[in-house]
This record gives structure tokens, sequence and C-alpha cells, in this order.
């Protein structure tokens, strides 16, 4: 999937997508961000008391405390009174603790409920979007790797919001109060310290820019691998009866192995950039831990400041490692937003102002349809004109490639028809003026390959008119000619299809989207070649019972099998997106075309097979 794919700038900026997604979960994220700021305030208490109990209580030296903490020890007494009752330092430390385990909780708690919310709503609001998105759209893109965007982008982005971004203020607030606690201690050490921290975050900043081209290269090949196991999952049949495991194993397994690879190239990269990452961290630590130790023992810094410096230090180092790895991840999380955004900016369907909802019970008109698809292959259709009265059954011949399904897929507004490029009107109307919504209500189409959900045959048949009882699914059955097929199966109309109806013949399935369209009842039903995979019998009696039982529903027949055609009151054949002839079956016959010749060919054929 190229990203320069037609999109419009609904989210200009990730930013905004990102606020966007964050829209009823925003309150939990501040929760998240305050409570987290707490406990990073906490954790910085205890040094603090730990440094006071060393040098003013224990060795009753002096030690700098806070103005407001200072009068309240001498109104109890002084640290001598604390000296006598050190369980007061216990009990402050404890209460400190507690306090900051009840911080983090909510932090945690907050954080999560934050982040399970931003999830839901990214991937209901990508879900709902997707759906609206054309045909088209879905025809250039590969299933794989939009489930690839839904699922690993999304969980990508909500690791980094809710798990580094979130914790960006705690170790901000580490930061800034550890330096400042420090840089009270001692200004030099405090400098010390702090040189490091430039190093570590511009390496950082460094890694990242180098690596983001790396992470959204994996995303896209995620992606295609993805699509390989989606494509061999859904189509095992297939792969199965022309004997192509080993291939496909071959194919899966070459795309895996580059895809491995690849981790395994960044994994390297990853690795060198932790571990001198580490270098630093530890050249920092060890550098002041040394230097302190010797400001201590010659006198400038007291033991307990020594102790609460070094603890501070411990303290930074940790958040310092984590803004590196927060600027790292950046990289990533920014692929994967903008994967999503691609998604978001992708135009969906839109009706035009004062679209209508048109009888559709009338003629259909052509007139000069002209069409092609994105792909460069030329016009599939040219300058196409023919009316279908309406009530009637008309058919339509062709060979492959002809142009016979885009007629349909024109007229069921899943290819929007250029303004240049002709017209498509039912009753007078142009369907580019009809709500799409309702035009794709009044028409029912069943395709060659038709596609059944996971449920059972009865959920199958109603899934488009969801009031429907058993005894309309029965009838549908029954004109379909599938009501005989499931009252041999076992668990009759409760029967589970499997994915896309793996468990059916290719007839039956056939029969069961047929089923799905008459169960509605539309006023224009299109049948695009599909009762190819029923014998010319089980063909005859279909059509005999849908033209029984359509009543002034207007009826397209797409086939190869004339047999399929020859009733139908009037007839094209296209040839190369032109209509090459026209008429009735028997004015077809009188001529010497195309209509002709595939008459004797199959006439021959069904000839041979009765011999």
């Amino acid at each position: 999937m190229t990203e320069e794919k037609k999109t419009n700038d609904r989210f200009a900026t990730k930013r905004q997508l990102v606020w966007f997604f964050l829209d009823g979960c925003k309150k939990y994220f501040l929760a998240s961000v305050f409570f987290a700021g707490c406990v990073s305030l906490l954790d910085l208490i205890n040094p603090r008391i730990i440094g006071y109990t060393v040098d003013a209580v224990l060795n009753d030296g002096t030690y700098e405390l806070p103005a407001v903490l200072e009068r309240w020890i001498a109104s109890i007494g002084g640290p001598a009174v604390i000296r006598e009752n050190l369980w007061w330092i216990a009990l402050i430390v404890i209460s400190v603790g507690i306090a900051g385990a009840l911080c983090r909780f909510m932090w945690r708690f907050c954080n999560t409920k934050a982040a399970e919310s931003l999830v839901q709503r990214m991937r209901n609001t990508l879900f709902e979007h997707i759906l609206h998105l054309p045909y088209a759209w879905h025809s250039e893109n590969h299933t794989g790797d939009i489930i690839q965007r839904c699922t690993s982008d999304v969980d990508t982005v909500k690791m980094f919001l809710s798990e580094q971004l979130t914790s960006l203020v705690r170790i901000s607030v580490l930061i800034v109060l550890a330096l400042y606690f420090m840089f009270q201690i001692h200004v030099r050490l405090a400098f010390l310290s702090l040189a490091f921290i430039p190093i570590i975050i511009s390496y950082s900043y460094i890694f990242h820019r180098k690596i983001s081209g790396a992470f959204r290269h994996a995303d896209e090949e995620e992606g295609r691998l993805s699509a390989i196991a989606q494509e061999n999952l859904t189509g095992v049949r297939v792969v199965r009866a022309f004997g192509r495991e080993s291939y496909e194993r071959e194919r899966f397994e070459k795309k895996n192995t580059e895809y491995t690879n690849m981790w395994v190239r960044l994994m390297r990269i990853l690795s060198t950039f932790w571990a001198t990452s580490d270098i630093f961290s530890g050249l920092q630590i060890m550098t002041v831990t040394a230097v302190g130790a010797v400001f201590t023992v010659h006198g400038e810094m007291s033991a307990g400041d020594y102790i609460a410096f070094i603890s501070y230090n411990a303290m930074l180092t940790w958040p310092v490692r984590m803004l590196g790895r927060v600027i790292s991840n950046l990289s990533r999380a920014g692929i994967s937003i903008e994967r999503i955004r691609y998604i978001m900016n992708s135009p969906a369907e839109s009706d035009r102002p004062g679209a209508v909802e048109a009888p559709m019970d009338k003629d259909i008109v052509f007139d000069h349809v002209t069409y092609q698809y994105d792909n460069g292959s030329g016009d599939i259709l040219k300058d196409v004109s023919f009316t279908v009265p309406a009530g009637t059954t008309f058919g339509i011949l062709g060979g492959t490639g002809s142009g016979k399904s885009t007629l349909m897929y024109l007229m069921d507004r899943l290819y929007d028809l250029p303004e240049e490029n002709g017209t498509i009107t039912i009753g007078g109307v142009d369907i580019r003026n009809m709500k799409a919504d309702w035009v794709r209500s009044q028409i029912g189409m069943v395709l060659q390959e038709p596609y059944l959900f996971s449920r059972t045959l009865s959920e199958n048949i109603r899934i488009a008119a969801q009031d429907a009882g058993m005894p309309e699914i029965r009838n549908a059955a029954r004109i379909a000619s599938l009501d005989e097929s499931i009252e041999r199966f076992q668990d009759g109309y409760e029967t589970y299809v499997g994915e896309r109806g793996v468990t059916l013949s290719g007839g039956q399935k056939q029969r069961t989207a047929i089923a799905q369209m008459l169960i509605r009842k539309p006023p224009i039903m299109v049948f695009d070649d599909s009762l190819s995979a029923v014998d010319a019998e089980t063909d005859a009696k279909i059509r005999a019972a849908i033209h029984e039982n359509s009543g002034e529903s207007t009826v397209i027949l797409i086939a190869h099998r004339l047999t399929t055609l020859m009733h139908a009151d009037h007839i094209i054949v296209l040839d190369r997106g032109k209509i090459a002839e026209e008429g009735t079956h028997e004015e077809l016959l009188k001529g010497n075309g195309i209509y002709r010749r595939i008459y004797d060919l199959q006439t021959m054929q069904e000839n041979r097979e009765e011999e």
C-alpha cells in the first residue's frame, strides 16, 4: 500500500489525529499524568528524610530543610526529640511509601482506563470509516495490510501514549526536582551529573532520526506478510485443490525470513543503542559516585548529603534513559500514526447535496457510458448505450474482460461514473443524484463468487432482511432450489457455514446468495453469472421460479451459458467494452455474429455430452 494514494486533509497533521482519538479519554490521561507526578514527588522525599536522619539526628549536625519543616521540628523539641523517637522517622517513611503506593495505583488505573478507551475508540472509528470507503479503495489496498494497520499499528500507538508519553511528565518531574535537590546539596557535583544528560538525549535523538525509515519498512513488510497469511487462510480450499501447499509454504517462509532478518538487523541497531546508553549511564553513576566520595572525604559534603545525592543521581539515571527511550520509540509510533492517518484521510463515500430516493421500478438507461479503472488498463467500457425497460428480463453476454460486471458495479454505485463519461438513469433520475445506500438497497446483486459469513444458513439468507422469519427464509430457499439441499443437512437451516462458505459446494453457495437477494424482493435483480456452478436442469428450474416470483421486478441476467439468456426479453452482446449485437434470442440467431457462434459451439458441446 502506498501512501501517495488519493487522500484528503481531514487530519492535516499526526497531532490532529491523536487529539481526535483522545476525545473521551483525555480526563483519564490527565488524571494519570497528575498521579504520575505525585509518585515522582513522593519518591524524592525519602532521600531527604534519610539525609536529615544521618546528619541532624544521628550525627547531631546540621541539615538544610525547608523553613516550614525546620519550624515544625523546633516546635516539637528539635532533632534531640526525634533521636529519642526514631520510630517517628520509620512512620514517616512508611506513610510516604503508602501514599506513593496509592498514587501509583491510581496512576496505573487511570492510565489503563485511558489506554483501553483510546484503543476502543480507535478500532471502532477505523472500522466504521473503512466500511464507508469506496469499493475502489478496497480493490487498491491489501486486506492483510489494512488489518495490520488496525491491529498492530493501533497497539503501537496505544503503548506509546499510555506507557511512554504519559510517563514523560513523571520523568520531567523526577529530572527537574532531582536536579533541584542535587544543586541544593552540591553545585559542582550537580553540574557534573547534569553534563551527561545532553549527551544521552542528543544520542537518542540522532538514533531516532536514523531508524525511522527502518521502522516504516518493518511495518510495511509486516502488512505484506499478513496479506499472504490472510489470502492463504481464506483460500485454503483452492490451495489444497491445486496441491499448492509446498509453493505457498515456501512463498510464506521466504517473506517471513526476509521480515525476520530485517528485524534482526533492526534489533542489532537497537542493541547497539541500548548498550551505548548503558555505558553512558554507568559512566555517569561511576563518575558521580567517585567524585562525590572525594568531596565527602575532604569535608565538602556531609555523609547524609552524599547518601541523598547518590540516591537522587540513581533516580535521575532511569528518567534520563527513559527519556531517550521515549524519543527513540517516537519514530515507531510516528510511523504507525501516519499509517493510520492514511486510512482516516482516505475519502469516504458521500452523496451529492440534495441526493434523493427516487423510484427504482422504472426504466434503466445507460447513455454513452465510458469507463476505465485507475490501473491504466484503458477503457473497459466504450460509449455503451442501451435501455432496460422496467419489469422485463434483460440479458448480457460477453467474454472475460468485456465489461459485463463493470456495468452492474456502476449501476450499483460501487464505482462512481465521472461526469464526462455518460450517464446512468433510472426513471430519468441520474443515479449520481441518488443516495448510494438507497440505490444499493433497491438493487439486489448475486455475484459469480458469492461471499458467505461464518454463520448459520438461516442467518446468511436473511443477512439483508433481519426481520424476516422462517417462512420467508424457506420461501427464498425454495425459489433458489436450495431447500432440498438444506433438508439433507443434519442441522437444516441451523447448519453452520464455515468462513466464506467453505463447507458448501460452489452451487450451494450461489443458491444461498440467490436466496439472500430474493428475500429482500428488490425492484431490480442482477444475476452476475450466478448460475455458473449449477447444472443446466437446476439452472432452468431456478430461472423459472425467479420468473414466476419476481413480480414486477426488473431482472438482469449476465451469463456465459446461452440457455440462461435465451428467454430474456432483450439481449446485448459485449465485445471489448462495446455493444457488438443486441436483440431477442431469435433475432440474434438469425445473424452470423458472436451470439450465433457461441450458440453453435455450446449446442455442439451439449450434443457430444449427450452421446
